[in-house]
């Protein structure tokens, strides 16, 4: 949404490039990348928010719990790997002082792991929250190539002894064929081939990737994986699985990408293009991404019990697309790892009630 057609690199860098970018060496490690994960996965089960299972009264997943116990009991001592519980807990080779304990059914953690969470520590333990609350942030190209995707690639490269030699660059033919999948799912017409092959100039390759962006196929294309995203379906999933009409949804995402729609717009159409000031009859037919879920039409079902049904799979799928959350999990209990609470599930899900 709101790709200008000449910056396509900038697209196929959310496809495939944005997963390279963690691969680039930094000075230190990341929090959301390298170190939440092994915290959440090895420790918060017995030091997390479920106060149920909490042990020794130690949180981890909260930066003031881990950081301001008294000096002979903090668990992180910013850094100073050696003055911090945590780190000599998690060296120790005592299986009772040992974390995670080998009877948890936790794998130990590797050395790489160990020297994440050591060089953490000693580079001031600094903090951040889950990935989906931090705000994205545009890395600097490496200066290694021309080509801002090549440059990411070629630095993760140089820095992995393992990385394959570097193929040599496809012809055009080739790459053009790549660019028509990917944009539109189809191959290229063949007088585009033609064109390519006779003249294959940046300008040239420009007119080509404008023709794939201006074609109907491009928004088919991208609003795949939205419909996906979505449940998008053509039939209501239960007992006799009857068709119903949500196609003009279905138009409406695929129009939506081709008329270069911005994001913004996307979701607060859907969301609550009927609520809109300047709302029209295409804003409030974007709202039908309520009615994507599962439609129940058994006999003696009672409908008070499909309505919350419907309205709970609204909350998880809106929480998942948008947010980046299993917000689901809330719905029972305090989540277990994001800062989601009972509380806040069901205020948010009284939006859609």
């Amino acid at each position: 949404m709101g790709l200008p057609s000449s910056l396509f690199w900038v697209h196929a860098l959310s496809r495939v490039g944005l997963c390279l970018l963690p691969l680039v060496t930094q000075a230190e490690p990341d929090f959301g990348r390298d170190i939440l994960p092994l915290l959440s996965d090895r420790c918060f089960l017995c030091h997390g928010p479920d106060a149920s299972s909490r042990k020794a009264g130690l949180r981890l997943d909260l930066e003031a719990e881990a950081k301001s116990r008294t000096p002979s009991e903090r668990a992180i001592v910013a850094g100073d790997r050696e003055a911090s519980a945590l780190w000599s807990r998690i060296t120790s080779q005592d299986d009772s002082e040992r974390m995670p304990p080998p009877d948890s059914g936790k794998p130990p953690l590797t050395s790489r792991e160990l020297a994440l969470i050591g060089q953490w520590i000693d580079t001031g333990a600094p903090w951040g929250r889950h990935w989906s609350f931090e705000a994205p942030t545009r890395p600097a190209v490496p200066n290694t190539a021309a080509h801002p995707i090549d440059a990411f690639i070629r630095a993760k490269a140089a820095s992995d002894a393992s990385t394959p030699p570097w193929n040599p660059k496809a012809d055009a033919r080739t790459r053009l064929r790549r660019a028509a999948f990917v944009l539109t799912g189809m191959p290229p017409e063949p007088e585009w081939i033609d064109a390519l092959d006779s003249e294959d100039t940046q300008e040239n390759w420009a007119r080509v990737v404008e023709r794939l962006l201006d074609s109907p196929g491009y928004g088919e294309r991208m609003a795949m994986w939205w419909l996906d995203a979505a449940r998008y379906a053509d039939t209501d999933g239960y007992q006799q699985d009857a068709t119903r009409s949500q196609w003009p949804w279905r138009d409406w995402v695929m129009d939506s990408f081709n008329a270069n729609q911005p994001f913004d717009r996307f979701t607060v159409e859907q969301i609550a293009g009927d609520l809109i000031e300047d709302r029209d009859d295409q804003s409030q037919l974007a709202t039908a991404f309520h009615r994507n879920h599962l439609a129940n039409g058994e006999g003696g079902r009672d409908p008070e019990e499909s309505r919350v049904d419907y309205v709970i799979d609204r909350v998880n799928t809106t929480g998942a697309v948008w947010l980046g959350l299993t917000l689901g999990c809330a719905q029972c209990h305090d989540h277990k790892f994001d800062p989601i609470s009972q509380r806040d599930y069901y205020a948010f899900s009284g939006f859609f009630n």
